[in-house]
């Protein structure tokens, strides 16, 4: 409850407000939920999940390697391609900015999308 960082709160919520971040992330939401569905199918893709213009990518598990040998893997990949993302286990979450356009999100999952493909053929099991 310092004055000053209430202040800094409330400066940006000012922000969000008269660039009108949340009414583009609603916007955008339901864009990003079919682009990141659309990795269904790639090889050891397990799950994907989202809400919002928040998203995660599960893998199976490298056998014969640490759990989360595959989701490093990618994670590099993209890095390498320079997307940076994270990973937690066999899971790559994303979080775009609130200022993002389309074809920024056609930019993350089409990376990501590369970055799988190549991985796969890495990591066989």
């Amino acid at each position: 409850g310092h004055p000053l960082a209430m202040a800094a709160g409330i400066a940006s919520l000012e922000v969000f407000k008269e660039q009108k971040l949340f009414e583009n992330a609603a916007a955008l939401a339901p864009y990003w939920e079919e682009k990141v569905h659309s990795l269904k199918g790639l090889p050891h893709v397990v799950d994907i999940r989202n809400v919002g213009l928040m998203g995660a990518v599960e893998f199976a598990p490298a056998s014969g390697n640490v759990p989360s040998a595959r989701a490093q893997d990618i994670f590099d990949r993209c890095f390498d391609k320079g997307l940076l993302l994270r990973f937690t286990g066999n899971t790559v979450p994303m979080s775009p900015p609130l200022v993002s356009e389309k074809k920024h999100l056609d930019q993350i999952v089409d990376t990501l999308r590369e970055a799988i493909n190549e991985s796969a053929t890495h990591f066989k099991g």
